[in-house]
């Protein structure tokens, strides 16, 4: 059939020609000749449009192959990255091997985490033998509150004086409770005195402070006042950029002010927002160095339960991951004065209304409407 076509073609090409060359118009069989060659040649455009395509298709799976290789590239680098953090965090830190009481304990939140921070200096030359269970006091206490919709994070300073009963021990300063009966006293202690069950507990020695500071490049904190430590060292009022013995030395000063410990506590609040925007800031978590730094540096100085393992602090860490600094809140837990015990001790008196109005907002999982009712 196509050789007829073409055939039909080159006859009608030649009457064309014919024409041409008599000076004729054009006649039916040019018009024959016009509808025979495109005929003939409609498949072979369709096999031109047809290669043309093929390119773009080419440059398709070439560019698609690219992607996936490139997915490829970075799911391995972030793989080896996190088993670094991952390496990183479990040859630094020690774990607690019975960090909980026996017995009776409150009952566990739903969604909500409780979760408590001791600082001490127990885990460096104040604890020559590392066990944590007797010797040193907690200087540091504070609640972590991470409520279920992961919206914020509260953290609840408790005054390391506050004048509590001490299970087995009768009423004494919270510290004393580390002293007498390690973690799992002051992890007793604290869940009798707030009614709430702590479901992971975190303890750094204060030698930490520092090296976490230094692998962030620095930190800063807010100062409520200008104040000289008795070593010397000087923070101004508002605005101090802090190198880690200036962090070191922020957090423990108590001497240099009339209320003692609560200005101290203040101090140690504002360390930690110090610490939250940088570990935040677009330099750190862009900065893979600087993030396996920290962690190396965090948990040479970190004693955890069991429980709180690499995988448990990454998946708390992504429920988190739209909480900005702004998010976290601090606070302290309400104070009454102070008293003077029969054996000489000065101590911080808790306000029991308070305290047991924060233990249910606690357990109702609703920290914010507490805090609007009892501003610091």
């Amino acid at each position: 059939m196509s050789e007829r076509r073409a055939a039909r073609a080159a006859e009608a090409a030649a009457a064309v020609d014919a024409n041409a060359a008599a000076g004729d118009a054009p006649t039916a069989a040019a018009d024959d000749a016009a509808t025979a060659a495109g005929e003939a040649d409609r498949p072979t455009r369709g096999r031109r449009r047809r290669r043309r395509r093929r390119p773009f298709l080419v440059a398709l799976l070439a560019t698609l192959g690219s992607l996936v290789a490139v997915a490829t590239v970075i799911a391995v680098v972030v793989s080896v990255f996190v088993g670094g953090l991952a390496r990183s965090y479990d040859a630094g830190k020690d774990v607690i091997a019975d960090p909980f009481p026996t017995g009776h304990r409150p009952a566990a939140s739903a969604d909500a985490e409780n979760i408590l921070l001791i600082g001490s200096d127990s885990r460096a030359a104040a604890d020559p033998d590392g066990d944590r269970a007797v010797g040193g006091r907690a200087d540091t206490l504070m609640l972590v509150h991470v409520p279920a919709d992961r919206r914020a994070v509260h953290l609840v300073s408790i005054m390391r004086d506050s004048w509590v009963d001490v299970p087995g021990h009768g009423t004494a300063k919270i510290n004393a409770a580390y002293a007498w009966g390690g973690v799992p006293l002051t992890v007793q202690t604290v869940e009798q005195l707030l009614d709430v069950r702590i479901d992971h507990v975190a303890e750094i020695d204060f030698g930490g402070f520092r090296e976490m500071t230094d692998a962030l490049g620095g930190v800063t904190v807010r100062s409520e006042q200008a104040f000289t430590t008795r070593q010397g060292v000087h923070f101004d009022q508002g605005t101090n950029r802090l190198d880690g013995e200036h962090a070191l030395a922020f957090v423990r000063e108590r001497y240099a002010f009339a209320d003692a410990d609560h200005t101290r506590v203040r101090n140690q609040q504002a360390f930690m927002r110090g610490i939250a925007d940088a570990l935040l800031s677009k330099g750190t978590i862009t900065d893979p160095r600087r993030v396996q730094d920290f962690v190396a540096a965090t948990s040479s100085h970190l004693a955890v339960d069991p429980d709180l393992t690499f995988s448990t602090m990454v998946g708390l860490g992504w429920s988190l991951r739209d909480v900005r600094p702004s998010d976290l809140t601090t606070s302290t837990l309400p104070t009454a004065g102070g008293g003077t015990s029969p054996d000489g001790q000065s101590y911080v008196t808790l306000n029991t209304l308070a305290v047991q109005s924060l233990s249910r907002a606690l357990r109702s999982d609703d920290v914010p409407a507490w805090l609007r009712e009892n501003p610091q």
